[in-house]
């Protein structure tokens, strides 16, 4: 096997997966409190490294059904986060991908998540990494899909959001 004298960092995925509360007529996010250091016990986006057998698209839905237990999700690659001190523990580069799904079910941590949640996307805690910044930048790109609903619609092509695109506008307003 060649190898590069270069050094290399290490590649991760993180799950952002939105969540429509139609009980409470919210949208929220799902979290994962870590398990472990870094940041042990603070909330983060679930994700993980990328195994050597696999493609960052089955990494995300593995890392997801390994933290939380939610299956199913269709995801979208959202953006690359590449900031070069994000991660504490040497030079990572994480592809972010998102979804949106109704909340049906309490989630909860397993693996190296202590717990897992639903969050209001206005009222989240203090968060690890530069995960606060990823998820400011998606409600940003969600609130911007949702102005331009003819575009959103192709994006979040599924039966939950065309049956209840007015009720997400409605939560969502105050950020339109």
């Amino acid at each position: 096997m060649y190898s590069y004298k270069y050094p290399r960092p290490a590649l991760t995925t993180d799950a952002l997966v939105f969540g429509y509360d139609k009980i409470n007529q919210e949208i929220k996010l799902l979290l994962i409190q870590r398990l472990n250091e870094p940041f042990k016990n603070k909330w983060a986006i679930p994700g993980g490294f990328v195994d050597m057998n696999e493609t960052v698209e089955q990494c995300v839905v593995r890392e997801l059904n390994e933290e939380t237990g939610l299956q199913k999700i269709n995801f979208e690659q959202l953006l690359t986060a590449s900031k070069i001190d994000r991660d504490p523990r040497g030079r990572t580069i994480s592809v972010v991908f998102w979804a949106i799904t109704e909340i049906k079910n309490d989630v909860k941590g397993y693996d190296d998540a202590k717990d897992a949640q639903w969050f209001s996307i206005f009222n989240l805690p203090d968060l690890a990494f530069d995960h606060g910044e990823i998820i400011s930048n998606a409600i940003i790109k969600l609130t911007n899909r949702i102005k331009n609903s003819n575009v959103y619609l192709s994006f979040f092509s599924n039966q939950l959001v065309n049956e209840n695109l007015e009720n997400i506008k409605k939560i969502l307003s105050p950020l339109l």
